[in-house]
């Protein structure tokens, strides 16, 4: 019933507008810079190294901690609940399997499930939580984040409904984060405080 919904969904939405993007907005100069832009999701790596460096800084190490329990709640509801609950396969093999169109990536093929978008999200998580604590940051990080998004589109390897779907949870998890760091760092600096008294 859900992956029934969301066949439907990629026909009557999505399909047609990753067409367009192809018909109207491919050109060589995206063909080269959306591979390389989509390298800042991959596996949340690049957000992790942040989250990490933050953590080893005193003024960031709350925002590096909330990064960090942000992308940890995006992997398991994202990668581990969501993506084999609904087992949604990939635009091109959608395309191939229901029309025979095979779709010319710029990129290597990925054969694991699309919704939603495991880029997107770790993306929207981290600039997130940057946002909320130094936009100086978080400004830069979001102009990537929106990159990333769009580059999953540009290269055919999710629907907008993974990227939309994504970009709200990765959103929610970073609020979520931050203020669950944050009343951990209440916590303990009363706690401290009593201590002292």
């Amino acid at each position: 019933m859900i992956l029934q919904f969301f066949n439907m969904l990629a026909e009557c939405f999505d399909l047609p507008i990753l067409d367009w993007i192809q018909a109207h907005l491919q050109c060589g100069f995206l063909d080269a810079v959306m591979p390389v832009i989509t390298l800042f999701g991959e596996h949340g790596l690049f957000w992790i190294i942040c989250a990490v460096i933050l953590i080893l800084t005193k003024k960031y190490r709350k925002a590096g901690l909330s990064m960090g329990v942000a992308l940890l709640m995006g992997l398991i509801v994202c990668n581990l609940t969501l993506k084999p609950l609904i087992m949604r396969i990939r635009p091109y093999d959608y395309q191939l399997q229901n029309f025979g169109v095979t779709i010319n990536l710029l990129i290597d093929g990925l054969h694991d499930f699309s919704f939603p978008s495991g880029h997107t999200i770790a993306s929207f998580e981290a600039c997130t939580v940057l946002m909320l604590n130094d936009k100086r940051l978080g400004i830069p990080a979001t102009i990537l984040a929106v990159l990333v998004a769009f580059s999953r589109l540009y290269l055919y390897v999710h629907y907008p409904t993974d990227v939309l779907a994504a970009v709200v949870l990765g959103i929610a998890f970073g609020f979520l984060g931050n203020w669950l760091v944050g009343k951990c760092f209440d916590l303990y600096h009363t706690r401290k405080a009593r201590k002292k008294t």
